[in-house]
């Protein structure tokens, strides 16, 4: 197995921590608090981590294929790509608002709240936990990974959603179990091989 995969998940799991601890904390449902913190470099820094994270993850699951099967990667692939826009239009988007428009709070309001983005958005965070559940119920009927390294896994993915209505701190603490998720897979996955290399031809077969 390539150690690509396990040191993408290992990254993926530092940039879903600097995601909330690099995020500007401010009063958002002012124009200055809005406007203070999407107008910064953090704002733009702090999401395109987020994103990076999300792209890193079901890439590095495919080394993953032969233990925990495709379809985790797949699932998690789609939610990452129902979840982007909507991610690129709160770093750019509002960026760009709060940097050259006016009615910060009114183009905030209309971009986080529109029926398909944030329909897209949600969606793509379920299937995103969905596919992180089926990866660590694979990993627990494999025995070739610690179980408990998947269960993190998902609770990581399974609780992005719910920590978007938590207070700051808790949303760092998201992050700090996001990492722990990934990064404990990815030591697991360094360990371990689940992609033997092949017998040689001129072998002699084993005993039966």
């Amino acid at each position: 197995m390539s150690r690509l995969a396990p040191a993408s998940l290992a990254v993926a799991g530092m940039l879903f921590l600097l995601y909330p601890a690099v995020r500007p904390w401010t009063d958002e449902t002012t124009v200055d608090g809005a406007r203070s913190a999407m107008a910064s470099q953090a704002w733009v820094a702090s999401h395109a981590f987020a994103m990076i994270g999300f792209i890193l993850v079901p890439v590095a699951l495919l080394a993953l294929r032969t233990t925990i099967g495709l379809a985790p990667a797949v699932v998690m692939s789609v939610g990452a790509g129902l979840t982007l826009p909507y991610y690129g239009a709160e770093d750019f988007g509002l960026h760009a608002a709060a940097t050259k428009g006016d009615n910060l709070l009114a183009v905030a309001e209309a971009t986080r709240y529109n029926p398909l983005a944030v329909t897209m958005f949600g969606a793509g965070l379920l299937t995103l936990a969905v596919g992180a559940i089926v990866v660590a119920v694979a990993i627990w009927r494999s025995h070739t990974l610690p179980r408990a390294s998947g269960i993190v896994f998902a609770a990581g993915f399974a609780l992005f959603l719910p920590q978007f209505f938590a207070p700051a701190p808790i949303r760092i603490a998201h992050g700090v179990l996001m990492l722990i998720g990934l990064a404990w897979l990815a030591v697991a996955m360094w360990r371990t091989n689940p992609n033997p290399a092949p017998a040689r031809a001129d072998a002699v077969p084993a005993a039966a």
